[in-house]
C-alpha cells in the first residue's frame, strides 16, 4: 500500500513535542553487602586501637594434696590498631539548574549527591576487601586503611604454592600479603581452611568470592552429591550453593564483585567492624561563584578483632 498524494505525515511536522519518559533507569551494582553487614561503632582518633588475646593450650593438670601453689607464667595482650581512610567526593553545579525543567529528577544537585553517595559506600566495600597495608599519613600522602588481605595469615591456603606469602609484620595489618603462582580454586582447599579456623577457634559464616570463583563452587559436592536439581512441576533447573554444611561449620556464599577474583574470604562477620571517626555527611561547600558545590565525606577503618576466627583462599585462578 502506498500514502495518498501530498499526505501531511509525522516526517513532515514541524514542532512535535519530544517524548522523554520521567524515569532515569540504571541497573549499576550498587550491593555493599559486607560493609552493610558489620556492626558500626565509634573512632575517637585517626588511628583506632584494639586488643586480642587468647588462652594457653590444654595440659595435664594434676597436683598432690597440700601440695604449695606456683604461679605460672601469663602472657601479655596484643595492641592492634588501624588507620582511618578519608573517602570524599563532591560535585559542582551551576545555578542555572534551579531554572531548568529536566526529565527524571527535579533537582540536579540532589540526583548527583545520591549517586556519588552510593559510588562512595562501593569505594569503600573495595577499601576493606584489598590486600593493602595501612599508612599513617602526612601532610602530602593520604592515610590509608589496611583491608581484609593485609590480616589473613593464620588459616590461608596459598594454592599456587610458589612466590605466595602471607603477611610478614610483627603487627598485623602494616604489610601486604604476597600474591603467588595462580591455580585452580578447589573444594579440597576450601575445606581444608575452614578445617583451619575451627582448630584455631573460630566460627566462619560467611563466603565473599567473586562470579568467576562462585562458579567453581557451584560444583562443590556434599555427601549426598547433589548440585543441580529438576523441579518437574514447573521445569525450573536450579543450580545453588547458598548454604555450605561443613563438620568446621556452615557458611553462607555471596558472589561479590569488589572481591579480587583471586581470593576467596571466609568470614566470621562478628570478627569484624568498622571504627567512624566521621559518618558520612552531606555538606554545602563555600560558594565560590554562579554555582553551588556539595561534598559528600566518610572516614573510617577496619577492625580486625581477631584474625583467628577468618580465612582466606588465595592465588586462585581467575581464567
Amino acid at each position: 500500500m502506498a500514502q495518498p498524494s501530498n499526505t501531511f505525515d509525522s516526517y513532515d511536522v514541524k514542532g512535535i513535542r519530544e517524548d522523554l519518559s520521567n524515569v532515569i533507569y540504571d541497573v549499576s551494582p550498587e550491593e555493599t553487602p559486607f560493609y552493610s553487614s558489620l556492626q558500626k561503632t565509634k573512632a575517637s582518633n585517626t588511628y583506632h586501637e584494639w586488643q586480642t588475646d587468647a588462652l594457653r593450650a590444654s595440659a595435664a593438670n594434676a597436683h598432690i594434696e597440700g601440695d604449695a601453689t606456683t604461679a605460672e607464667a601469663r602472657t601479655a595482650t596484643t595492641r592492634l590498631g588501624n588507620y582511618t581512610q578519608i573517602f570524599k567526593n563532591a560535585v559542582v553545579i551551576p545555578d542555572t539548574d534551579e531554572g531548568l525543567d529536566k526529565a527524571g529528577r527535579a533537582a540536579e544537585m540532589a540526583y548527583q549527591v545520591l549517586k556519588i553517595a552510593k559510588e562512595q559506600k562501593l569505594d569503600i566495600e573495595k577499601a576493606l576487601f584489598a590486600n593493602n597495608k595501612y599508612e599513617a599519613g602526612s601532610a602530602s600522602a593520604a592515610r590509608e586503611l589496611a583491608g581484609l588481605g593485609a590480616y589473613m595469615k593464620s588459616n590461608v591456603a596459598n594454592i599456587g604454592g610458589s612466590g605466595g606469602a602471607n603477611p610478614t609484620g610483627s603487627v598485623p595489618g602494616n604489610t601486604p600479603r604476597t600474591n603467588g603462582t595462580q591455580t585452580a580454586f578447589t573444594q579440597a582447599d576450601f575445606d581444608t581452611v575452614m578445617q583451619s579456623i575451627w582448630v584455631n577457634g573460630g566460627n566462619a559464616d560467611s563466603v565473599y568470592l567473586s562470579s568467576f570463583q562462585m562458579n567453581i563452587a557451584l560444583g562443590f559436592t556434599g555427601n549426598n552429591n547433589q548440585r543441580s536439581q529438576v523441579q518437574a512441576g514447573d521445569q525450573k533447573v536450579i543450580k545453588s550453593l547458598d548454604v555450605y554444611v561443613t563438620p568446621w561449620g556452615t557458611v553462607e556464599f555471596t558472589p561479590h564483585r569488589e572481591v579480587q577474583s583471586r581470593d576467596v574470604y571466609i568470614i566470621d562477620n562478628d570478627m569484624f567492624e568498622v571504627a567512624i571517626l566521621r559518618p558520612t555527611k552531606n555538606t554545602e561547600l563555600a560558594k565560590t561563584g554562579d554555582n553551588t558545590t556539595r561534598q559528600v565525606l566518610t572516614e573510617l577503618t577496619l577492625v580486625s578483632k581477631n584474625e583467628k576466627a577468618s580465612g582466606l583462599v588465595a592465588d586462585c585462578s581467575t581464567s
